[in-house]
């Protein structure tokens, strides 16, 4: 095997997932945030399977990841073949990286593996996966996804037994494995008028309501003004909005290029390629660079796409958290005001195999001034930006400008430090309990004890 080795939480997310499959947990999912390893861990869980003479198949939904997953079995020295247009066929090997779209049509062609991986596995409930994961009836089935969460607020119950966790995003920005973050929100934009189908905004009045010349001129504005020559992702409405949003840039002399899936494979790996070499400075797109997209030279997210999904508003900025030499920290330009929708993207959440009630609002972290339109803590008494008190009723000043004004996010204030069930369980039962309840492995319970009493041990 190549010169890789994990990190601790790597390594514990790996032996976790041992240990369920030792028990006979046929079904599980482990969760870990973006950028935190997750192709590396099951890369080498792949190794490890194939040293054992088992077959694997690792599931895709894009082509992108299919470089990227080869790319890091190579660096296990894992020997494959890949299931998808414009690869050669090489059925006889053992280990198989797959787009689930051509394998549903090829699934006689290929023997059954004994694990089957599927990379961002939210993906699970689509029919198409169903069709793969249930011609494989005694695969052991891993899944890995940051958001385990459906647009609807369903869970995964239905497609997985057991949930691990891995380390949360801060734990991975206090280490230095991901950037801290420093967040920029304005008003929230008005969506009265755009409906709500399947349990996020329709694409087509999404794209009315937010594709306006002042809007994209707004976020051009705040980019030269906040993170002037930084490398930067829009996350836009459709792959006309993305056009115009790169049109914008580039009628401002700074190199821009949007980027959608009509584009053929090798058109998209050269874009992807110039904006690894710094040739591009501003990248565009709809959802082909939500997921898996693995640029950890991105500085700066612009994110111009109002969304109810909170998988797609935490894979989205996932993107920016990556490190690189030189990367003191990443910059979220929420546009869209997502913030106030979702809460802080590096927010602790109560993940659970049963998913929650669409209905259930999220906890409220921030509130806007009626005045000035500043982001501040719920607890605020009075604006931070206009000493105008909050309890009083604030005149409220006339928009000459749907965007705004971006102001600074209060991140270390606003963050969601603590989950408040796993804080109210005071035992070791009731964890353990709790830990059921959310799908979670059996040693979670155990693992947050133990941190427990360090912590208290260390107190005194």
């Amino acid at each position: 095997m190549g010169n890789i080795s994990l990190f601790d939480d790597q390594e514990n997310s790996v032996s976790n997932v041992r240990d369920a499959f030792r028990r006979r947990v046929r079904r599980v999912l482990l969760v870990s945030p973006t950028g935190s390893g997750k192709t590396i861990m099951f890369s080498y869980i792949t190794h490890n399977a194939m040293v054992k003479q088992k077959r694997v198949t690792i599931l895709v939904h894009r082509t992108e990841l299919i470089d990227q997953v080869s790319a890091a079995l190579e660096q296990f020295d894992v020997p494959h073949g890949v299931i998808a247009p414009g690869f050669p066929s090489r059925p006889a090997f053992p280990v198989q990286v797959a787009s689930v779209f051509t394998l549903v049509k090829r699934l006689p062609q290929y023997q059954p593996p004994d694990l089957l991986v599927v990379d961002e596995a939210h993906h699970t409930v689509a029919s198409t996966w169903g069709k793969i994961t249930d011609a494989y009836p005694k695969a052991l089935i891993l899944g890995v996804t940051a958001t385990p969460c459906r647009a609807t607020g369903a869970g995964l119950d239905d497609a997985f037994d057991e949930m691990i966790l891995g380390p949360s995003t801060m734990d991975l920005i206090e280490k230095g494995r991901l950037s801290p973050l420093r967040v920029y929100a304005p008003p929230p934009a008005s969506m009265e008028g755009v409906k709500v189908r399947m349990g996020d905004y329709v694409t087509s009045q999404l794209a009315k309501a937010v594709d306006k010349p002042k809007i994209t001129g707004d976020a051009l504005d705040h980019y030269q003004k906040l993170t002037p020559g930084a490398p930067a992702v829009a996350f836009c409405v459709s792959v006309d909005h993305a056009r115009h949003v790169s049109e914008q840039f580039m009628g401002a002399g700074i190199n821009a290029i949007s980027i959608d899936g009509t584009m053929d494979r090798g058109t998209r790996k050269s874009i992807i390629a110039d904006y690894r070499a710094g040739k591009i400075m501003v990248l565009t797109s709809c959802d082909l660079v939500s997921e898996g997209f693995d640029v950890p030279g991105i500085i700066t997210g612009i994110s111009l796409r109002p969304t109810k999904s909170l998988g797609l508003w935490i894979q989205q900025t996932g993107r920016i958290l990556r490190t690189i030499e030189g990367k003191k920290e990443a910059f979220l330009l929420d546009h869209a005001g997502n913030c106030m929708q979702h809460g802080l993207p590096i927010d602790d959440r109560e993940w659970s195999l049963a998913g929650q009630d669409k209905d259930d609002k999220p906890k409220q972290t921030i509130k806007t001034c009626k005045a000035c339109y500043a982001i501040n803590p719920v607890s605020a008494s009075v604006c931070k930006e206009c000493g105008q008190a909050f309890a009083a009723e604030a005149k409220p000043r006339e928009l000459m400008q749907e965007a705004g004004e971006l102001v600074e996010l209060d991140v270390a204030a606003m963050r969601k430090k603590v989950p408040r069930e796993q804080a109210k369980a005071r035992t070791l039962e009731g964890l353990r309990e709790l830990g059921k309840q959310r799908g979670y492995a059996e040693g979670w319970a155990l693992h947050i004890w133990n941190a427990r009493q360090r912590k208290l041990g260390a107190g005194t």
